[in-house]
């Protein structure tokens, strides 16, 4: 594999498929470990050559003698050339296109043999961008400043946009073929699609079609039977349809209704029923071809209505409209083919279980595989998914924008019988960055005023015009959305009235965390905050010298410029200095996930006006410091166990402001409750100052202030400095809530050091626990077990004095009872600092 100047790879190598040229190189031994050190900045030269591919297969009689044989390419990953035996059959140019090659007349009974050479896409990209008149803005020239001549030729490719490189990510433009290859051979006819159109979906009828696209070589007569029911359960009667079948493709619509249908509901509003479906197209008594899929039954609409304080924008699902909890998703490693169903789960089971009921697909990823959509499913988690296009202006020309149409048309039609898809979006951040980026300002006055006009004019004509019609054709009834943010040309992008917003001046801008409450969008769809992973994950790419914010490879894991300088600038805002690497690691999670807890409990506080909350990012795609709440390694870090708690169903959530706290209480139920706020004043040692326990009465999907506490009353006899009020709601006599305020930052409170926690480790219940108790409060308290591969039920909680507080523990099967107690580590807050910076 491969022809490069490199004397170690001269000679062919084993491929594995679906693959790419990096992780061939690493199995094969030729390279180091990509996400090591800094080893990312020495392997660029892969992406600058062009490799080759070779194997041979069999073809028998039985398979030549089939009307036809076609070499079928899920994806080949960019620009490749594929010749069997020796003869041109395909040359390929997006990444995010399927590819069918009719080779029955090629192939010969025995040994065939196949060959894919890919061309580096910079490589082969670079002349052709330079003839042009101008030279399109990226993002990739922004973030890898230097790189091949300073010229971004991403814009022009229909490659995953992040392979470039991004602020969180690595630059590994790769080759290879991605995704899978296959043989298929079909005689009279194939299905060519299989779908089910969702028409009027209620709770008492269910109106549908099954839609089948048939390729016929020939006239012929068929009959289709279309059989479906629950997963689990009865089949309903078989529907069958004949039909007189042309040749070319045949669309047959067979139409269906079901009575009382089970419907699919986002995780909290109810169950993720499904049904079967399949298809059996047969020429007399012969089954020709068949396919079979699985949908959940549900209605969905972007609801866009004028309100006193502008237009809605929320998602109505089966008439209920859902307040969107969720984060935002990247690709889950730098190379696609490394990515199993199993890493899929955990990372989506994570949201689930933090009450997350959607993920924003980004666009500057690549589409995922269909386990990601079916887990998704499975799991209620509604899925924002973009189409590939990830800031960059495109370019025009009826080439470009036929590939992207019929990248369109690939993903919708593979995709669309995902209940869990509620919107198609046209791009990431292209409309915004046109109207509000400095590189985009600059661009538009070195070009002239027709070449200005015909960038935006490529851009309308390609996510208002091209990929409009895609999804209304294709995808309806799941709406779609030109752009995120946007208000569809309404009003500006990133509106506080009108549309979708993403908020960056916290972080990119230093605004000061609070500000997060001065912000009341419709729907919040990415604003975000940096953290580094643990220790552990830390530890997989660099060497004990690297352990510095400063050091050459903690600068390449932190790809977001001035990023580790930016988390303590703002950490030394809130916190003292931390007393060593570890503890500004430990402290930078802590920060991340306090940052986060204001914005999106701001945001829940603001239902109805705002309809959704998703912060930036889930997930990673290398180990790095970022705005993940977990980290490529899948370990929850602070965030993610913030998460769970504000973005639980029922949450109590006071706000402090001018002198008062506003006691809110916000609940995502589709019932109302009856419940009890326990107020109390206590001072850091546990002694309670003052206390008060209120009923309620909380309404279903609803949130409201039940009362006000006035500051300067409550602490007449009070030190702010040495005391914090307590909020807990309880349901049934259940706490469901719990949150703390505090009357000054961190930096400013006398907090009890040293904080002596004690624990014990159980093995009860068919299970482990760890019990945790403080004479005085201990805040972010975080439980680990070394290098253990312990994952907590609960983790940088706050443990008030005199409380214990028990969390289940799953470890792999080997671990024993005496390697917990021997491997617990627990530190809270005030370890972090050194121990001058503390009063007691």
């Amino acid at each position: 594999m491969s022809k490069t100047d490199r004397a170690e790879l001269q000679d062919w190598h084993p491929a594995q498929v679906p693959g790419v040229v990096p992780t061939d190189l690493l199995k094969d031994g030729l390279i180091p470990d990509p996400f090591y050190r800094d080893n990312d900045t020495k392997l660029q030269w892969i992406g600058l050559t062009d490799w080759e591919y070779r194997t041979t297969f069999q073809a028998d009689a039985a398979t030549l003698g089939h009307d036809h044989v076609d070499l079928v390419f899920e994806g080949l990953d960019t620009y490749a050339d594929v010749y069997v035996n020796d003869q041109a059959v395909l040359h390929a140019d997006n990444m995010f296109r399927r590819w069918r090659v009719p080779v029955k007349g090629i192939l010969k009974s025995g040994a065939n043999t196949l060959r894919v050479v890919f061309h580096s896409p910079i490589e082969s990209m670079i002349p052709k961008v330079k003839a042009l008149p101008y030279i399109l803005p990226a993002i990739s020239t922004a973030i890898n400043t230097g790189n091949e001549e300073n010229i971004a030729t991403s814009p022009y490719t229909r490659k995953a946009p992040y392979q470039y490189g991004w602020d969180w990510g690595p630059r590994y433009v790769t080759e290879g073929i991605w995704r899978p290859i296959r043989v298929e051979t079909w005689d009279a006819l194939r299905i060519e699609n299989f779908h089910i159109q969702q028409q009027t979906i209620n709770k008492t009828d269910a109106a549908l079609s099954a839609e089948l696209s048939i390729e016929a070589s020939r006239a012929t007569t068929a009959n289709v039977e279309i059989t479906y029911g629950p997963l689990s359960g009865a089949a309903f009667p078989v529907l069958r349809q004949s039909m007189q079948l042309v040749p070319g493709v045949n669309r047959i619509s067979v139409p269906l209704h079901i009575a009382s249908p089970k419907l699919w509901y986002p995780n909290g509003y109810g169950a993720q029923d499904r049904y079967q479906f399949a298809a059996a197209v047969r020429t007399g008594r012969d089954v020709a071809a068949n396919a079979a899929l699985q949908t959940g039954l549900r209605s969905i609409e972007l609801r866009r209505e004028q309100t006193k304080t502008g237009k809605s924008f929320e998602f109505v699902v089966n008439g209920i409209p859902v307040f969107a909890k969720g984060a935002d998703v990247i690709p889950f490693d730098s190379f696609p083919n490394r990515v199993t169903p199993e890493i899929h789960r955990q990372i989506l089971q994570a949201a689930r279980d933090a009450h997350m009921n959607m993920v924003r697909e980004w666009g500057g990823g690549y589409y995922e595989s269909d386990d990601f959509y079916d887990i998704c499913d499975e799991l209620g988690i509604l899925v924002w998914q973009e189409f590939m296009f990830g800031g960059d202006m495109v370019p025009g020309g009826a080439e470009f924008q036929n590939s992207v149409k019929q990248e369109a048309i690939d993903q919708v039609t593979r995709l669309r019988d995902h209940p869990s898809i509620v919107l198609w979006c046209g791009n990431n951040e292209i409309e915004t960055g046109w109207v509000h980026w400095g590189d985009r300002q600059i661009f538009k006055e070195s070009v002239s005023p027709a070449d200005r006009e015909k960038v935006w004019t490529d851009y309308v004509v390609l996510f208002h015009g091209i990929l409009t019609q895609v999804v209304a054709q294709y995808g309806n009834p799941v709406p779609y959305w030109g752009s995120s943010p946007s208000a569809n040309f309404e009003n500006p992008p990133d509106s506080q009235t009108d549309g979708d917003m993403h908020y960056w001046q916290v972080w990119h801008a230093l605004a000061p965390i609070e500000m997060y409450e001065k912000q009341f969008p419709r729907f919040m769809s990415e604003y975000g905050f940096q953290s580094f992973p643990e220790m552990r994950t830390i530890r997989a790419f660099a060497t004990p010298e690297d352990l510095d914010i400063r050091s050459a490879t903690m600068r390449d894991h932190q790809k977001n410029t001035g990023g580790n300088e930016r988390i303590l600038s703002y950490m030394l805002r809130w916190y003292p200095e931390p007393k060593d690497f570890a503890s500004f690691v430990y402290l930078s999670q802590v920060l991340q996930a306090e940052a986060i807890k204001v914005g999106a409990e701001h945001l829940r506080r603001q239902m109805p006006n705002t309809m959704g909350s998703l912060y930036w990012q889930l997930n990673d795609c290398w180990p790095v410091a970022s705005w993940a709440s977990i980290d490529y390694f899948g370990r929850w870090k602070a965030l993610q166990y913030y998460a769970k708690r504000f973005y639980d169903d029922v949450v109590v959530s006071p706000f402090r402001h001018d002198g008062k706290v506003d006691v809110f209480i916000v609940s995502d139920k589709l019932q109302p409750q009856n419940g009890t706020i326990h107020t109390r004043l206590l001072d850091f040692s546990g002694k309670v100052l003052s206390e008060k326990t209120q009923d309620v009465q909380i309404p279903a999907q609803s949130s409201a202030v039940y009362f006000t506490l006035e500051q300067k009353e409550l602490l007449a006899d009070s030190d702010p400095k040495k005391s914090f009020l307590v909020f807990d709601l309880a349901v049934s006599g259940q706490q469901v809530s719990r949150n703390l305020i505090f009357f000054d930052t961190m930096h400013n409170l006398d907090l009890p050091k040293p904080v002596k926690i004690e624990t014990s480790v159980d093995n009860s219940n068919g299970g482990y626990s760890a019990t945790l108790r403080s004479s005085a409060l201990a805040r972010s308290v975080f439980v680990s077990f070394g290098e253990l591969d312990v994952k907590t039920e609960d983790n940088y909680f706050d443990l008030l004095p005199g409380e214990a507080v028990t969390v289940k523990l799953k470890t792999p099967p080997a671990v024993t009872l005496d390697q917990l107690k021997s491997g617990i580590q627990v530190i809270s807050l005030t370890d972090a600092f050194p121990a001058s910076e503390t009063m007691h």
